[in-house]
């Protein structure tokens, strides 16, 4: 997949996942469960683009931004 379609579709997806979260969770999300959601959803190919410094990276700063937690970075 391409980075846009991935960045689309990461930003709905962490929507997704982000309703399953109890109130203290959303306090701090932790993108390791998410990339677990995503592979036990098989969507772990929203992670497979080339970015800088990793899709990773760059996926958990999208994630961060939809989930309203940029202030952790």
């Amino acid at each position: 997949m391409k980075k846009d379609e991935c960045e689309k579709a990461i930003r709905a997806r962490c929507h997704d996942w982000a309703q399953g979260l109890s109130e203290d969770e959303m306090k701090d999300p932790s993108f390791s469960a998410f990339k677990q959601w995503l592979s036990d959803k098989g969507f772990s190919n929203y992670l497979d683009f080339r970015a800088t410094p990793t899709a990773d990276y760059v996926a958990e700063l999208w994630v961060a931004e939809e989930l309203k937690q940029l202030w952790r970075y």
